[in-house]
């Protein structure tokens, strides 16, 4: 019966929980005092160590809540049940997107869309790279070399398509590439 409450209400909080992780924590702590898992200060101490684990704090705090109430087969259940909700929704808009790829194809208008999304990404992608320009950021004009190539190589396969430049703008060849210039520079 433990397992089942657990994968009910870790399944609505995954489900309805919006904002992060930060904003689900007071629906966990609805579940856990409902419930009656823990008490007020057992949760505190598992928000407290979510913050400083890596990763997501709304995934620790169910594998951790999870584990304290079931044991390990309750920390697996807690976070699949809460990263449930998010995955057959992506696998949901995939499949669509699947499908009207296939529908769609060859269709003037449909390939337009999509390209014009294509440069809507590259601009919100661009909004938060210019978010995180800040003078501790970019020291000196090496940082901003370093800046500006990957962003070039970051857009330059939408404006001209080719093998090289699929291959050049891979985001692990960019991040390696950047990691490597920012330590022959400064390291």
């Amino acid at each position: 019966m433990i397992y089942l409450q657990l994968f009910l209400s870790f399944f609505k909080i995954g489900l309805f929980g919006f904002g992060g992780g930060l904003a689900i924590l007071s629906l966990i702590q609805m579940e856990v005092e409902t419930h009656g898992w823990m008490s007020q200060q057992e949760f505190v101490d598992i928000v407290a160590v979510s913050q400083v684990t890596p990763g997501p704090i709304g995934i620790n705090c169910a594998t951790y809540v999870g584990y304290t109430t079931a044991g390990f087969w309750g920390s697996v259940l807690a976070t699949f049940a809460i990263v449930l909700p998010s995955l057959i929704i992506m696998l949901s808009v995939c499949k669509a997107y699947f499908w009207l790829s296939r529908r769609f194809q060859g269709n003037i208008y449909f390939e337009q869309t999509l390209r014009m999304l294509r440069f809507t990404v590259i601009g919100l992608i661009a909004a938060a790279a210019l978010m995180l320009i800040k003078p501790t950021n970019f020291i000196d004009t090496a940082s901003w070399i370093i800046f500006a190539a990957v962003a070039g190589l970051t857009v330059l396969p939408q404006v001209y398509k080719s093998r090289v430049t699929d291959i050049l703008s891979h985001p692990i060849l960019l991040i390696v590439f950047a990691g490597i210039a920012g330590y022959c520079i400064y390291g």
